[in-house]
């Protein structure tokens, strides 16, 4: 499993120039110094994507391969295709610029949430019961903060997760990322 395709629309806020790109991207790659977006971002963002008639899955703000990158993943039953990125790109540059939440440059990217789905709210962890999912918290628990395992449940602020034949029980408020190992059809 290891590599998956995902088609980013890049903006390079400031300098107003944006380039389309499909990648090729490892795992560890897409999730290179990535931090759950800020409430205040989320808030300038959320409303857009839903106001596009998209599913807003959630939003990730951190070192990207280009610098600073504000990464923003949409869906919609239909699929996403790069026109919905551009779409959604073209909006989201506008609303940003005008509530300028994230200071100093940075690029946009807007991405279907692809086959390692991430994980950003209790509803997310919900829907993927049963599913293989990676988790790192943010301070962790005994010194550990990777997880690679079974969702198991979903309740009560945590997440069980089953790895090696051992149950964890982790709190959602500790979780910083957390993706459904995806599966190829």
């Amino acid at each position: 499993m290891g590599t998956f395709v995902r088609t980013l629309v890049r903006a390079h806020i400031g300098e107003r120039e944006r380039a389309l790109q499909a990648s090729v991207t490892t795992e560890s790659e897409v999730q290179k110094a990535m931090q759950r977006a800020s409430p205040a971002a989320v808030a300038v963002v959320e409303p857009v994507v839903t106001g596009l008639g998209y599913e807003f899955v959630g939003a990730e703000f951190g070192q990207g391969d280009g610098g600073p990158t504000l990464r923003v993943y949409i869906d919609n039953p239909a699929g996403v295709d790069v026109d919905d990125c551009v779409k959604v790109s073209r909006q989201l540059d506008a609303a940003l610029d005008v509530d300028d939440v994230i200071p100093g440059a940075y690029q946009l990217e807007v991405s279907s949430p692809g086959v390692d789905r991430p994980l950003f709210s209790q509803g997310h962890f919900e829907a993927q019961q049963g599913e293989e999912v990676r988790v790192r918290l943010l301070a962790g628990i005994g010194g550990r903060r990777n997880y690679k395992g079974r969702l198991l449940a979903v309740g009560d602020g945590n997440i069980t997760i089953e790895v090696d034949q051992v149950d964890h029980v982790l709190p959602l408020a500790d979780v910083e990322q957390a993706y459904l190992i995806g599966r190829l059809p």
